[in-house]
């Protein structure tokens, strides 16, 4: 398995290599310049265990990268890093696959939590079932729900629960994902009709 870095850009590139090469020790790291090259590098370096991928690469227009890679690998977490305005872009690359979307702007910590919590398996401690939910959800999906209705935005989500802003949309991403849903609507629509928020 190997982490693959997807980014034209040869300073952010090697930046992410670096934080990577710190918070996966040990781990294969593989450099793209372009997703042309990506299935050749797979049959070289293994399988991959995550995605860090820029939107703007010489081969590739809006979204088409992100569809790209989930069409071929649809369960690999995919973070998507790129210099565009979360506000301007970050619900149409969730919507079209990617798993969380940073800004090359976010400092080493925020970036460094969101792909942590990307490669750390639901059942941690802070995921422990919920009886009122009969199992569904973790606890920490259970708070989300509460917090999606009364409609806070991540911001405000993160300030609640003492958390980063990106350590949310990965806690979100992960709900969306157990209830087969693709946006907040969605969730609290799913969320009344099966009485998860016990209306």
């Amino acid at each position: 398995m190997s982490l693959y870095v997807i980014d034209d850009h040869p300073l952010m590139r090697e930046a992410m290599v670096m934080l990577l090469r710190r918070l996966f020790t040990g781990e294969k790291i593989v450099e793209l310049t372009r997703l042309s090259g990506l299935e050749e590098a797979i049959a070289v370096y293994g399988e991959p265990s995550l995605f860090c991928l820029d939107l703007k690469l010489p081969d590739t227009v809006g979204l088409s990268g992100i569809q790209e890679i989930r069409s071929r690998h649809p369960n690999t977490p995919l973070a998507v890093i790129s210099g565009s305005p979360a506000a301007d872009i970050e619900e149409m690359c969730l919507e079209a696959g990617a798993d969380v979307y940073i800004e090359k702007s976010a400092g080493s910590g925020e970036i460094t939590a969101a792909l942590r919590a990307l490669r750390t398996p639901p059942g941690d401690a802070s995921a422990q079932p919920d009886p009122a939910t009969n199992g569904k959800l973790s606890k920490r999906q259970s708070q989300l729900l509460v917090m999606l209705d009364q409609g806070l935005s991540n911001r405000e989500i993160a300030d609640q629960l003492g958390i980063s802003e990106h350590t949310v949309k990965v806690h979100l991403w992960r709900l969306f994902r157990r209830l087969g849903v693709k946006s907040r609507t969605q969730t609290l629509h799913y969320a009344r009709a099966n009485g998860l928020l016990g209306l």
